[in-house]
């Protein structure tokens, strides 16, 4: 793992501090632990803290977070130096595409989602692009193996990608639009190209194509014959 360091002083807000809405929903989290425990909450709390700040964590809400739950500051700044999901570093302002470079994604194609980064963002990850609208990184797995190849755009996923369709998600984050997360080739989730080839029955209880809402049984098995050679013989 590389070193992880806080972005420099001069991009570092001055404070922070949860939106009502945000304190409300903290305060009820640390809810959820027993009053000695409630440093358990340090991740979520973390990662509404980065969801609130344009998608980064700046020092001033590790800080924030660690007086919320009455932590050192060292405890917490090694749990948001540690994980990765957490950005330390400013983002782009309309996506910070996570290609999922694991095994499946590669084997399906990850190297030239990384080209169209390299190409239409920067030559290296972590570097924002000239307008700060963008940049991007390399994972490890985000847990759509069946759709590789995959991205994360801060919490939506966009699967089953080549070159050309991730263009057309770039260029949809590029008009200020959010594209429809999920398979970007038709899919229906992790169903076959074309649709389920499998189980097109209805479920044993589900109402009757007719609606007479009756649920289906099973065939009945039948009797072997009699004269059928028995098991013992």
């Amino acid at each position: 793992m590389s070193v992880r360091r806080l972005a420099p002083d001069e991009v570092q807000p001055a404070s922070f501090a949860f939106t009502a809405e945000n304190l409300a929903w903290a305060r009820e989290t640390i809810g959820k632990y027993p009053a000695e425990r409630k440093a358990s909450a340090v991740i979520p709390l973390l990662w509404r803290a980065q969801e609130q700040h344009a998608y980064w964590l700046p020092k001033a809400a590790i800080e924030y977070i660690a007086d919320m739950l009455d932590m050192p500051y060292i405890r917490v700044f090694e749990v948001a130096t540690f994980y990765t999901m957490f950005q330390l570093q400013p983002v782009g302002t309309k996506a910070h595409v996570q290609v999922c470079g694991t095994t499946p994604c590669m084997l399906r194609g990850a190297e030239e989602l990384i080209k169209v980064c390299k190409s239409r963002i920067h030559a290296e990850p972590f570097h924002l692009s000239a307008d700060g609208a963008f940049s991007w990184e390399e994972v490890e797995c985000a847990g759509a193996c069946v759709n590789a190849p995959m991205i994360q755009v801060f919490s939506d996923t966009y699967e089953d990608l080549t070159p050309e369709s991730l263009e057309k998600v770039l260029d949809a984050f590029a008009r200020g639009e959010k594209p429809k997360p999920g398979p970007q080739n038709g899919r229906h989730g992790a169903e076959p190209e074309g649709g389920a080839l499998t189980l097109h029955d209805l479920p044993f209880n589900a109402a009757t194509p007719g609606g007479d809402g009756a649920p289906r049984k099973a065939p009945a098995k039948k009797a072997p014959a009699a004269d059928a050679p028995s098991v013992k013989e």
